[in-house]
């Protein structure tokens, strides 16, 4: 079996390599559960995060599987490397990645859903 916590290595040219990881955060009366990928490049961190709600849905384990986000119309595996490619292109293009902290995957989606079944 897959250790889905281990970090992974996502190569993007030959200068540019992010660290990377999915990882479920449960939630509390504060906030619901959310898949996060974490990303580091060069020791700025980067957090990616998918928060469940009313007709969206992070690894919730009812209804998906880990790593699993989508809402009506979109669906991507975060544990997938095209996947998390995708995000980091679009994340970048937006100017997402550079100062690091959370970025909210669902302002992605659309775009990487799109990206991605174009592979």
């Amino acid at each position: 079996m897959r250790d889905s916590r281990r970090i992974r290595t996502l190569v993007v040219d030959e200068h540019t390599r992010y660290l990377w990881r999915v990882r479920h955060r449960h939630g509390d009366r504060e906030r619901p559960c959310a898949e996060v990928l974490g990303l580091n490049r060069d020791g700025v961190h980067t957090r990616i995060v998918f928060l469940a709600g009313p007709g969206r849905y992070a690894g919730d384990g009812g209804y998906t599987h880990s790593g699993g986000v989508g809402d009506r119309d979109h669906h991507l595996n975060l544990h997938e490397p095209g996947v998390v490619r995708a995000l980091v292109d679009e994340a970048g293009r937006r100017g997402l990645l550079a100062s690091g902290g959370e970025v909210d995957g669902w302002e992605l989606i659309a775009a990487v859903a799109e990206a991605s079944a174009g592979e």
